[in-house]
């Protein structure tokens, strides 16, 4: 393999593995590189697959604070995405080749799709969120959040612009708590910024130990069963599903997010290895990049401009498009 085309799929990995453990979409990245370098499809997708594997690792590793308290929940939830995640991984075994080409195409195309409408969405779940907690609570600074008045205090982060305190590796600014209530950092009245949006967190969590029902089960298996075949922004998916879901901090939420969509890549990977052909040499230039890019994107990447890394990912997505369907 030449010298410069290794450094672009590290480099690659590198910044997959920064955005998916922030928001997902790192895939955008990834695959059209494997793609631009004459790699086929299938065989670009399970090899990134694998590669991308560690870095999520990386990522859940950066995210451990926000994910003390939320064992019952990810035991619950991971059990849908690990089946789906192996329902997903079969599927691309068993369809023909042809059937990923012709299906892949549509897949990006949703995927930046998803990517352009992340910020309204983390708007959306926010509004929602201070709703309920200013209903539960009656609090009137949160219930004029949610309306998008000023509280008589300074207004709500800009979920777009990435407005608002960032903490470090524990995403909960100053000396807030882990869970995000309380604490001098008071996640619940500050924005967390993103490196493909912000994930403002709400902070009032007296439901942190929810593990939601059969239809949020079922919802993370088929996002599962996407990841497995394909995986391109599942963690939009993932965060739209839990942030409507849970009344929690969406930086803990995130950090369900990240175990999630790791137990569906691994899963995959598994499959993927038992069972195809893997390109070693470039599932493991992914995973060195993405390594880094997974505590990078635990520590830093919440400062990064979000327009700018989404800008990125939707040119990627549409030079990939433009490739498959020439």
């Amino acid at each position: 393999m030449p010298f410069l085309q290794a450094l672009a799929i590290f480099a690659a990995g590198l910044a997959a593995g920064t955005i998916n453990t922030v928001v997902g979409s790192g895939t955008l990245i990834t695959f059209p590189t494997l793609l631009a370098f004459g790699y086929p499809p299938v065989l670009a997708n399970v090899s990134n697959n694998v590669g991308l594997v560690p870095g999520v690792a990386s990522g859940v590793h950066g995210y451990r604070a926000e994910l003390e308290g939320q064992r019952r929940r990810i035991i619950r939830l991971g059990s849908a995405s690990a089946c789906g995640g192996l329902v997903g991984a079969i599927l691309l075994l068993v369809l023909p080749a042809e059937a990923f080409k012709a299906i892949v195409p549509a897949l990006i195309g949703v995927a930046v799709v998803m990517v352009l409408i992340q910020p309204r969405l983390a708007r959306w779940m926010a509004r929602r969120q201070l709703a309920r907690s200013a209903g539960r609570a009656g609090d009137g600074d949160l219930a004029a959040q949610a309306d998008g008045a000023d509280p008589g205090s300074r207004p709500p982060a800009d979920a777009d612009h990435g407005t608002g305190g960032a903490g470090g590796a524990g995403g909960t600014g100053g000396n807030g708590a882990a869970d995000g209530t309380g604490g001098n950092g008071a996640a619940g009245r500050a924005g967390a910024a993103t490196a493909v949006g912000v994930l403002p967190a709400t902070g009032i969590s007296s439901r942190a130990d929810a593990i939601g029902g059969p239809v949020l089960w079922a919802l993370v298996f088929c996002a599962g069963v996407y990841g497995g075949y394909f995986g391109a922004a599942q963690g939009v998916l993932l965060i739209g599903m839990l942030g409507i879901a849970f009344t929690d901090s969406l930086q803990r939420i995130n950090a369900v997010k990240n175990v999630l969509a790791g137990l569906v890549n691994g899963v995959a990977a598994v499959v993927f290895i038992a069972l195809t052909h893997i390109d070693w040499g470039v599932a493991g230039l992914i995973a060195a990049g993405s390594i880094l890019g997974g505590q990078l994107g635990a520590r830093v990447g919440r400062r990064l401009p979000p327009w700018g890394l989404r800008l990125l990912i939707v040119c990627v997505g549409v030079a990939a498009l433009v490739k498959l369907l020439a």
